[in-house]
C-alpha cells in the first residue's frame, strides 16, 4: 500500500513538496525536484521549507499551520492564484489516523485545458 501511494505522488505531474509541522521537507516528487532543481533539488529534502521564502511567506505558512491547529475540520486554504502557470495553489493539512496534524503539502491545480488527444497512447504525459 505505501508503495502505491508513494507511486500516486510520484507520477503527478504537479510538484509536491511534504513537510512536518516543523516545517522540515520530508519528501519531494520528481516533479519538485525538477522544478527546484536551481534552489538545490533534492538536496532540499531535510531543509527547512521557511528558508526557502521571504518573511511575509514564512509568516503567512506560520499562520497557516496555527489555523491547521485549530480545529481538525481545518485542512486545506486557498493560498494564491498564478496567472503566468494559469494555477490556483492550496496548502493542505496532513493528519494521522487521529486527525494529529502532522504536517501539510502545497496543492497546485492547473487550470489549463489538456493539449493531446483523449487515450493517445502514442506518448506519455509524466
Amino acid at each position: 500500500m505505501i508503495q502505491m501511494l508513494k507511486s500516486v505522488l510520484e507520477q503527478d505531474r504537479a510538484p509536491i513538496v511534504l513537510c512536518n509541522i516543523d516545517h522540515t521537507i520530508v519528501y519531494m516528487n520528481r516533479a519538485a525536484i525538477q522544478r527546484y532543481a536551481k534552489r538545490g533539488g533534492d538536496k532540499l529534502i531535510g531543509q527547512c521549507l521557511l528558508d526557502c521564502h521571504n518573511p511575509h511567506s514564512n509568516e503567512m505558512i506560520k499562520k497557516v499551520v496555527a489555523w491547521f491547529l485549530e480545529d481538525e475540520k481545518n485542512n486545506m486554504i486557498f493560498t494564491y492564484h498564478n496567472d503566468k502557470e494559469n494555477k490556483d495553489v492550496y496548502m493542505v493539512a496532513l493528519r494521522d489516523d487521529n486527525n494529529t496534524l502532522i504536517g501539510y503539502y502545497e496543492k497546485q491545480e492547473y487550470r489549463e485545458a489538456e493539449k493531446v488527444q483523449v487515450y493517445d497512447f502514442s506518448q506519455s504525459l509524466i
